[in-house]
C-alpha cells in the first residue's frame, strides 16, 4: 500500500490533470492515500505563469471527488506554497481560516527570479547557487510555520548547468543541518520527493545522504511524493522511496489525515 503525499491537479497552472483522473491512476496504482497538493506560489516571477488557487473551486472539486470514490481512496486536502522572505505574511493571510490538512512549503524561487531560468544561476558557481538558496530556505522556515513539510529539500538539484548535480553533506552540512535541526525542533519534516528521477538526477530529491543525516539528528516525520502533474507520474518510484527510507534508518512513514501526523510501518 501506497501513500502519495505530492500531487497537482488543473488547479495548478502547470498541470492539465484532474482530481477525477488522479484518484482513478491511484487506485489502480494501489494507492490508498493521495494528497492533492495544488500550487501557491504569491508574486512568481515567471510571469508565463500564475500560480494562483481558486480555494473555493478546488474545496469543491475535492469534496466532490471524496464522494465519488469514498470507500476506495483517501483523499487529503492539501497545498504546495511557495516562499520568499517579502510574501510569507501574505502566505500566513491566506492560510487564515481554510482548512488544509497538510501543507507542504517549498522555495521555488530565491532574490526574486526563478530557480527554472538561467538568470538565477548565471555568473554563479554550483556552491555559489546552492549556497544561496539554502540560505532562503532556512530564513523562510524559521520566520513561517504554517506546514508539514519541505518539499523536495534539494530542488535546485533541478536546474543550473552543472556538471556536477549533487548536494552531499560534505559541502553543505552546516546549512543543511541548520534547516534539519529547525524542522526537528519545530514539529515539521522532509518529504522524499521522487521526481528526482525525472530530472535526469539518478536519485530522489533528497537522496539518501542528505535523508540519512535528517534522520541522525532525530527526524522522524517524513513523507513520500511524486510530484505528479500527469497520470503517469503518481507513485513512480515508491517502492525505491520505500526501500531508501529504510535504508537510511526509517522505521515509519508519515500520514495527515487529520492535519496531524500519524505513522505508518514502512
Amino acid at each position: 500500500m501506497y501513500y502519495d503525499y505530492h500531487i497537482h491537479t488543473n488547479f495548478s497552472e502547470d498541470s492539465r490533470m484532474n482530481i477525477g483522473q488522479a484518484c482513478m491512476q491511484a487506485i489502480e496504482k494501489n494507492i490508498v492515500e493521495i494528497a492533492v497538493t495544488d500550487h501557491l506560489d504569491i508574486d512568481y516571477p515567471d510571469r508565463d505563469f500564475e500560480f494562483t488557487l481558486d480555494y473555493a473551486a478546488y474545496s469543491t472539486a475535492l469534496d466532490r471527488a471524496r464522494k465519488e470514490f469514498d470507500g476506495r481512496l483517501n483523499i487529503v486536502k492539501g497545498l504546495e506554497i511557495g516562499l520568499q522572505p517579502h510574501i510569507l505574511d501574505e502566505c500566513t493571510a491566506f492560510l487564515k481560516d481554510k482548512d488544509f490538512q497538510f501543507v507542504i512549503a517549498s522555495v521555488h524561487a530565491v532574490s526574486g527570479m526563478d530557480l527554472y531560468g538561467e538568470d538565477f544561476h548565471r555568473e554563479k558557481n554550483k556552491q555559489s547557487s546552492y549556497t544561496e538558496y539554502l540560505q532562503e530556505l532556512l530564513a523562510c522556515i524559521k520566520e513561517f510555520k504554517s506546514f508539514n513539510v519541505v518539499g523536495h529539500i534539494d530542488l535546485i538539484r533541478r536546474y543550473g548547468n552543472y556538471s556536477d548535480r549533487t548536494m552531499k553533506c560534505s559541502d553543505f552540512g552546516d546549512l543543511l543541518d541548520l534547516i534539519f535541526m529547525e524542522l526537528i525542533a519545530t514539529g515539521r519534516g522532509l518529504e522524499i520527493n521522487t521526481s528526482g528521477f525525472r530530472y535526469n538526477l539518478d536519485s530522489t530529491l533528497p537522496d539518501f545522504d542528505l535523508l540519512k543525516r535528517y534522520r541522525e539528528l532525530g527526524g522522524e516525520i517524513l513523507t513520500i511524493g511524486s510530484d505528479a502533474h500527469t497520470t503517469y507520474h503518481l507513485g513512480e518510484f515508491f517502492p525505491y522511496a520505500h526501500q531508501l527510507a529504510k535504508k537510511a534508518g526509517f522505521k515509519y512513514l508519515t500520514r495527515f489525515p487529520a492535519g496531524k501526523p500519524e505513522f505508518i510501518r514502512i
